[in-house]
């Protein structure tokens, strides 16, 4: 099976590890500088950016997702707010043509765009 993975900026393993932890991620691989987290078949790689400015980030990757307000519904539990400033923060669905999308952001700044298969 052939498949892509993101791969994503982290200031700091521990803390997005604990954050994407509360959504649902598990740690599959650690070590010095690199991180990959899954959930169900969504694998995210992390690389270290320490000096990385959250709100001047412009890393971003897509979600497709067969549950996307299921997954949403998580993130609301884990007691991130919807909200258009700050990280992170939530997007609510919407439909924007044929798709229905939504957006994370993640503790360091990056876009992570929810799609509904």
């Amino acid at each position: 099976m052939d498949r892509a993975t993101p791969n994503l900026p982290s200031r700091n393993f521990h803390q997005t590890q604990e954050f994407y932890a509360s959504i649902g991620f598990i740690t599959s691989f650690q070590d010095a500088e690199w991180m990959i987290l899954e959930r169900q078949n969504i694998a995210l790689e992390f690389f270290l950016h320490p000096k990385l400015k959250p709100l001047k980030s412009w890393f971003s990757c897509c979600l497709r997702l067969d549950d996307l307000d299921g997954f949403f519904a998580n993130c609301l539990a884990a007691k991130i707010v919807e909200s258009d400033r700050g990280a992170p923060r939530l997007h609510a669905p919407h439909s924007s043509g044929s798709m229905k999308i939504a957006a994370l952001v993640d503790i360091d700044g990056t876009l992570l765009r929810l799609i509904q298969n």
